[in-house]
């Protein structure tokens, strides 16, 4: 029998003394050392968590941020937490920390997938499938006690959050956000072709002449790629990264054995992945969105919409693949109206 342990913070916090003023914020590490031991946490207002859960393969990171009162998740009354699930494969959660804060402090969860940023790099190839990470949010749910949830992908995030619902089921997901989603290979290397095809001619000249000859690590290669990355994936120069970010980098090991050498060239074990034709069986309330120049296009996610039985369409103005970062304020305000607005659904008002 899975035995359950709970870790209460409501004594440690009679402790503190004025340090844990309302509003003020305290990090607690909960190390949780077997996937059999399920837990819970208890919380206090403005409380941020860190934490490990062991999944096959090797510990998971996680951070919780914006826990409100001293109950136990499951039966917290307030708004329902977000659990989001970053790009890549082999990305980061680090640029999520953007969301803390969302609506009247509405619990946000972040966690590094196996393999990058803070979460253990066991070095076995075997464990990068869809499935695997199926498995691994659905052992951090279960763990971590979150019954209810709202699911947020964004670009690998949102394949992995799509095959969560399609394989684990919709019970307690109260809605599903896909932003910037791969939903399809073919689709998405279908869009970044056209993308590419409207770079200036010398950049497509210079892709195209390398990739024939076969020396793509080449310098003149890396800064042609990196006008379609500056044009559509960051929308820009590169940002200063984010402080949760540093020491926390990613792993380009995995993104290329799943996906390719670069956004436009899918080579990986991802190369035939698509999902489109079981996107009617999702009816919770979904909420497609993407950047007006994403290489995500708008022109796809209204596809997908159109295939979805519950879902609405939001393009996030003067922005790329990295809504999040580059236009914070619009993607926070769009994500927790329609948030907001499940949870009032369900509710039947």
């Amino acid at each position: 029998m899975p035995t359950k342990r709970s870790i209460k913070v409501s004594q440690q916090l009679s402790n503190c003394g004025p340090t844990l003023s309302l509003g003020s914020t305290m990090r607690l590490i909960v190390f949780l050392t077997s996937v059999h031991a399920s837990a819970s946490i208890y919380a206090a207002e403005s409380l941020r968590t860190q934490g490990f859960v062991i999944v096959p393969g090797g510990p998971v990171w996680y951070e919780m941020d914006g826990i409100t009162g001293l109950v136990e998740l499951d039966d917290a009354e307030g708004e329902i937490p977000l659990v989001t699930l970053h790009g890549g494969p082999g990305g980061t959660s680090c640029g999520f920390t953007r969301l803390y804060g969302l609506g009247r402090g509405r619990p946000v969860l972040r966690y590094d997938q196996l393999g990058t940023g803070r979460s253990g790099r066991p070095n076995d190839m075997s464990l990068w499938t869809v499935d695997r990470y199926v498995d691994e949010l659905h052992i951090l749910r279960r763990e971590l006690g979150l019954k209810q949830i709202h699911l947020l992908g964004h670009s690998w995030g949102g394949a992995l959050a799509a095959s969560y619902v399609l394989e684990k089921g919709t019970e307690g997901i109260v809605s599903l956000t896909l932003s910037s989603p791969l939903l399809s290979s073919p689709a998405w290397m279908e869009d970044a072709n056209y993308l590419r095809s409207q770079l200036p001619l010398a950049v497509q000249q210079v892709l195209d002449e390398h990739e024939t000859s076969g020396t793509t690590d080449s310098d003149d290669y890396a800064a042609a790629t990196d006008e379609f990355y500056r044009r559509y994936v960051r929308g820009g120069d590169r940002l200063e990264p984010l402080a949760p970010c540093v020491g926390a980098g990613g792993n380009d090991v995995i993104y290329k054995y799943m996906w390719g050498e670069t956004e436009f060239n899918a080579t990986g074990t991802l190369v035939n992945f698509d999902v489109t034709d079981r996107l009617g069986e999702i009816d919770i309330p979904v909420l497609l969105i993407g950047g007006e120049f994403d290489e995500a296009r708008p022109e796809r996610l209204a596809q997908f919409q159109a295939m979805l039985p519950n879902a609405q369409l939001e393009t996030i103005d003067d922005a790329a693949h990295g809504t999040i970062s580059r236009q914070p304020g619009a993607y926070r305000q769009r994500l927790e109206a329609f948030l907001s607005e499940a949870e009032g659904n369900r509710s039947g008002f």
